[in-house]
């Protein structure tokens, strides 16, 4: 199932649904976006978005060997 907003005529999202700020880096451990970054997304211009994806690989650095990666429930 996709969800409405990620068909936006936009560009994509680094979202992956695994929202767990980072306490030293105050980055989502997930998509390496920062609290404002994630709540200001949609009102960015399609050149800040694009500013912010480009930065985002550099982050990783910031909290290298503490992501984490979720853990999955099994049924039994």
């Amino acid at each position: 199932m996709v969800d409405e907003v990620w068909k936006r005529a936009e560009i994509e999202s680094p979202c992956v649904k695994l929202c767990v700020i980072h306490p030293e880096s105050r980055l989502c451990m997930g998509c390496l976006r920062s609290i404002d970054e994630i709540g200001r997304w949609s009102s960015f211009t399609a050149d800040e978005r694009r500013d912010i994806m480009d930065a985002l690989p550099a982050r990783a650095r910031q909290i290298r060997g503490k992501r984490r990666t979720p853990r999955l429930k099994t049924r039994n």
